[in-house]
């Protein structure tokens, strides 16, 4: 863990799963003294105090910031824009600011044209991190550690605040990356956004099936892996697929062309086809992430 980051006020905009487990983590791990929590959510922050998670609640979010060291933005994408000019100008010299949210490219821009003050010490970051469930009760300190972190600095970011938030993820047992944001943005397309909507959709599809309520009563454990992520917030992934549109929609046309494949395939009963296909995704698979697993 790196010792050398202390922050005496963290303040966390969005205080669920993501935000709320920050908090837990640099608490626990003795790096931040102190957690004012924002949001528009009175009960969920109560419950967060309650909780420990924060020590503190402010419902202005300009105050909110005002003394921190450290602001974490964990809001949906969809408020970013307002979060930033509600902030701009209120935040101390040296304060810096970072987020978690899984499309980049979109709240750089927003950033840029909100954050005019301080985006300096604005440093973009998506921690590779989560699940299904949401909120302050999900939270728990561990669920960063061994998990991949993906910072995408700004041309304007400052380097001494680039590398607070790299010991902040750090001292949470993340590892951590950078990557350019529209580089990152099509590459959470193919590995995150991709199986989310395809998980969304199988569930829709199969509703929509004369049989369909034997078919969720049977379901065997595969199923219900593949569709877990189904479960996850639909706000959420309303907004990242309304935020990362063209990656999506290139991988989904992709998807498209090789599930059309696939049915030609069955229909012309080419077996050694299918076995090749099958074979292949087995084989990279096992190559790059069973190992992960392991």
């Amino acid at each position: 863990m790196q010792q050398a980051l202390q922050i005496k006020q963290l303040t966390v905009i969005g205080v669920g799963l993501i935000g709320g487990s920050i908090a837990r983590a640099l608490k626990d791990g003795g790096v931040c003294e102190k957690v004012v929590g924002y949001g528009r959510n009175a009960k969920n922050l109560d419950r967060a105090l309650e909780l420990g998670v924060i020590d503190a609640i402010d419902m202005d979010v300009s105050s909110a910031v005002k003394d921190a060291d450290v602001v974490v933005i964990a809001a949906p994408l969809g408020a970013m824009a307002d979060l930033f000019r509600k902030i701009n100008g209120y935040l101390k010299p040296g304060a810096v600011i970072t987020d978690v949210g899984s499309v980049k490219g979109r709240v750089v821009g927003q950033a840029r044209e909100n954050l005019k003050d301080c985006l300096s010490t604005f440093v973009p970051g998506h921690p590779i991190a989560g699940s299904e469930q949401s909120g302050v009760d999900a939270s728990h300190p561990e669920l960063f550690k061994g998990r991949n972190i993906i910072l995408t600095p700004l041309q304007e970011t400052d380097a001494i605040a680039l590398a607070k938030i790299r010991c902040l993820w750090e001292a949470v047992g993340a590892n951590v990356f950078e990557m350019e944001p529209d580089h990152h943005d099509q590459v959470l397309a193919a590995t995150s956004h991709l199986p989310h909507l395809l998980a969304y959709t199988l569930i829709n599809t199969l509703l929509k099936v004369e049989t369909s309520e034997e078919i969720f009563r049977f379901a065997a454990g595969g199923f219900q892996d593949f569709t877990r992520i189904a479960s996850s917030d639909p706000v959420m992934w309303r907004d990242i697929c309304l935020a990362n549109q063209h990656a999506i929609i290139e991988m989904l046309e992709n998807f498209e062309g090789d599930i059309k494949r696939l049915s030609q395939l069955i229909r012309l009963s080419d077996g050694d086809a299918l076995l090749e296909l099958f074979s292949s995704a087995k084989k990279a698979r096992d190559q790059h992430i069973v190992k992960d697993e392991a």
